[in-house]
């Protein structure tokens, strides 16, 4: 029996009323996300029609999941919501906090070891509040959550960015910050701008070295990094009813590198296969009494261009293997001679030294079955390894089928690296070098969702390529950037030239899954008798104190740095080897803005101090700022805050005191989560207004005391020769919002209507 059963069983059982009632109210056919969001408003049965884009909507999500990294700071933030349980279903899952190096056994071990204060943390908090625990090495979070959780037509929010993954079994599934997540977790509603919708049309069928993986590689050259903002990515037609529940999931996984809210599949034969395999049957069963309300009407899928605010098509029939990189996840290159021009052009390493298989994206058994095809033809052809290969299979369950299945075996006489059930490299944790910011230039390919400068090994000439498991593995093997396995032939150990033949692999396991331990701990009935204990010495973890409000009269504001260019979550809070400070607040905030750019030298971690002249750190710079109780502000480029959802790139500024942040566009996520910090998040009213700030300017917020929805905030920016320029920024804060900025941060709000 699936999880959570009963639960999924009442939200079915509302569903037709709500959708038909929905479908009254707007007045026309619905999309699938319609009606998933329309089903799921915290006022119950939909009353009004609501603005795509514009209104701010209240939503009731049917469960909550949450990584280790983040999860301990959304945990420390609920321990202060005065609740006794969770109010939805939630889970925690350790998956971030182990890192990659000699291989499985050996790296679990070591992360047991350095963080086991942490893991006793999170099982403690989970059994004391009704959370359920996947221990390390039970998998990585959003494959775990779509072997056993996810559920077509559900809505679920999730402390990590790629919580997205479950659209892959038709849920409207989020990405959000832990203060987001605590909302939920206390019974209260969730909210959201109701989004625009994209639609996605796919024709044909995917066949040869062709995958889904290269469906969302041309999605994301097509949309950029920032095409999805503010959107609900819904795909559909006879190429998408074609592909395997995985492969859906691997699509939207990678939505939210175009800034997608979500993205998400009507309910079909290769969903209700998945749910059966992994032994949901009371799941489909349920599903299928609904399905007419699991995707959307005929209507819309027959005319798109009526009911979504965009509409690609993408012909999968006429679409190729595609490398997307380095840098950003949405520069995208043909396999081959096209990779030869750019590579040459731009001096991208040809040389591949790693290929890395797995990660939330690409580790279910589809993906390692299909990688291991084209391993076994490397064995079986006699052609040698010319780079190293990583392996993280996404769960314990994929894990232990693939190994009794001799999935891992062929790998493994591949002298092939099988890394601990986790993220791994994916998220920085590749002990890779001694020392990453020396380390050479180089390029890898990996089946991941990010490659970000550093992002995978810390080593900022490292080009990463994003690829499909089956062409990663193939490129690893030929060690060759522009390798095309459709084309090229490579000389085996007899001398002889040999090709590869199309990947082949089982979209389930033929013999079913099977695992001995998935590393599952339900929490106690009653937690009321079990003490969280947290060390004051420690310097994993630290106990939150509340922000104090930043008040409607900010003056003489000191700008601490203006980012140049991209500045992702990862700049603004680094992981790696920061992950081990992500539940110490004060320790974790010394890595602040570390890896953004400083507009006026180019460089990263060196901005000036205004108070001395001198330069330096820009955390050191920002606590003797703090320490002198002067306010500071951060100015930033387009799609400020893109990237992974962690919410210590809000918390840590706020906690040095930064009080603002003003840029010329925000990342959904980020924006949000600056506003529950009760920070003020601004976008230039003229972009061009970016330009005039300068390294030694003062802000004085001239009409704060006048603080409003959708009435913009007057700046006085003052230059050090003592000249004034005078700007307008925009908000997108409602009232409620307002309120947390009031309160300190969303937190304190909710502590005082607990406390009422």
């Amino acid at each position: 029996m699936a999880f959570d059963i009963d639960m999924i069983k009442e939200v079915y059982a509302r569903m037709a009323e709500r959708v038909d009632t929905a479908r009254d109210l707007v007045g026309r056919p619905l999309t699938l996300s319609e009606k998933i969001l329309y089903s799921h408003l915290w006022e119950g049965k939909p009353t009004k029609a609501f603005t795509r884009g514009k209104n701010y909507v209240d939503f009731a999500p049917d469960r909550i999941a949450c990584q280790d990294a983040t999860a301990q700071m959304a945990l420390l933030q609920f321990m202060q919501a005065g609740k006794d349980k969770v109010a939805v279903p939630t889970t925690v899952h350790c998956d971030h906090l182990i890192q990659a190096k000699e291989g499985a056994a050996t790296d679990l071990k070591h992360a047991n070891d350095v963080s086991s204060e942490v893991f006793n943390f999170l099982e403690s908090v989970s059994n004391k509040y009704g959370i359920g625990f996947w221990k390390p090495g039970a998998g990585i979070i959003h494959q775990v959550v779509l072997e056993n959780y996810a559920f077509p037509g559900g809505m679920m929010i999730g402390t990590d960015s790629h919580t997205v993954n479950a659209g892959g079994l038709g849920m409207i599934a989020i990405g959000v910050g832990g203060a987001d997540a605590v909302d939920v977790m206390a019974g209260m509603a969730w909210e959201l701008k109701f989004p625009k919708l994209i639609g996605v049309k796919l024709t044909g069928k995917l066949s040869g070295w062709t995958a889904p993986k290269d469906v969302i590689l041309k999605v994301a050259e097509i949309l950029t990094v920032k095409g999805g903002t503010g959107a609900v990515v819904e795909y559909f037609g006879p190429g998408a009813t074609a592909m395997s529940c995985t492969g859906k999931g691997t699509i939207c996984n990678m939505g939210a590198e175009i800034g997608a809210t979500t993205s998400t599949f009507g309910y079909d034969e290769s969903m209700e296969r998945y749910l059966r395999a992994t032994e949901r049957a009371d799941v489909a069963d349920a599903a299928n009494q609904v399905k007419e309300h699991l995707t959307a009407d005929a209507e819309v899928y027959a005319n798109p261009e009526q009911y979504f605010d965009q509409v690609i098509e993408i012909n999968l029939s006429e679409l190729g293997p595609l490398l997307n990189g380095p840098f950003t996840p949405d520069l995208s290159t043909a396999v081959g001679g096209e990779m030869t021009e750019k590579a040459t052009a731009n001096e991208w390493p040809l040389q591949v030294e790693w290929g890395l298989i797995g990660s939330c994206t690409n580790s279910s058994y589809e993906d390692l079955s299909r990688a291991s095809s084209i391993a076994q033809q490397a064995l079986d052809k006699g052609i040698k390894m010319k780079a190293e290969l990583g392996i993280n299979p996404g769960s314990e369950q994929v894990r232990y089928t693939a190994e009794r299945d001799g999935i891992l075996e062929v790998f493994e006489n591949l002298d092939a690296r099988i890394f601990t059930n986790a993220c791994g490299p994916c998220i920085g944790q590749w002990a890779r070098y001694n020392d990453p910011k020396n380390a050479p230039k180089n390029s890898i390919v990996h089946s991941f969702n990010r490659n970000f400068a550093k992002r995978a090994d810390g080593n900022p000439n490292t080009h990463a390529f994003v690829a499909s498991p089956e062409l990663t593995a193939a490129i690893a093997i030929a060690g060759r950037l522009d390798f095309n396995p459709l084309t090229d032939s490579l000389i085996n150990e007899e001398g002889q030239e040999v090709m590869f033949d199309e990947p082949t692999g089982w979209e389930l396991p033929p013999k079913g899954f099977d695992v001995k331990d998935n590393g599952y701990l339900a929490p106690e009935e009653d937690g009321s008798k079990i003490n969280v204990v947290v060390n004051e010495t420690s310097e994993r973890l630290q106990l939150l104190t509340p922000f104090v409000p930043l008040g409607d009269s900010i003056t003489g504001a000191k700008l601490l740095i203006k980012a140049f260019g991209k500045c992702t979550t990862d700049h603004i809070s680094m992981a790696g080897p920061w992950l081990r400070f992500r539940g110490h607040l004060d320790n974790i905030a010394n890595n602040t803005l570390i890896g953004a750019v400083n507009a006026y030298n180019k460089k990263t971690n060196f901005v000036k101090n205004q108070l001395t002249g001198e330069y330096g750190g820009v955390p050191d710079t920002q606590r003797a700022y703090k320490a002198e109780g002067i306010k500071t502000i951060v100015v930033g480029d387009h799609n400020y805050g893109e990237g992974s959802s962690r919410e210590h790139a809000a918390m840590q500024p706020r906690h040095l005191g930064v009080a603002a942040v003003i840029v010329k566009s925000f990342a959904r996520i980020h924006e949000t989560n600056l506003k529950k910090q009760g920070m003020l998040g601004l976008t230039f009213a003229n972009e061009a207004d970016y330009d005039l700030i300068k390294e030694d300017d003062t802000f004085n917020f001239v009409d704060l005391n006048e603080f409003a929805p959708e009435k913009q905030l007057t700046i006085e920016v003052v230059h050090a020769d003592g000249s004034k320029d005078t700007i307008k920024v925009n908000h997108t804060y409602n009232q409620s919002q307002i309120d947390w900025y009031n309160e300190g941060s969303a937190l304190n709000l909710i502590k005082k209507e607990n406390a009422a």
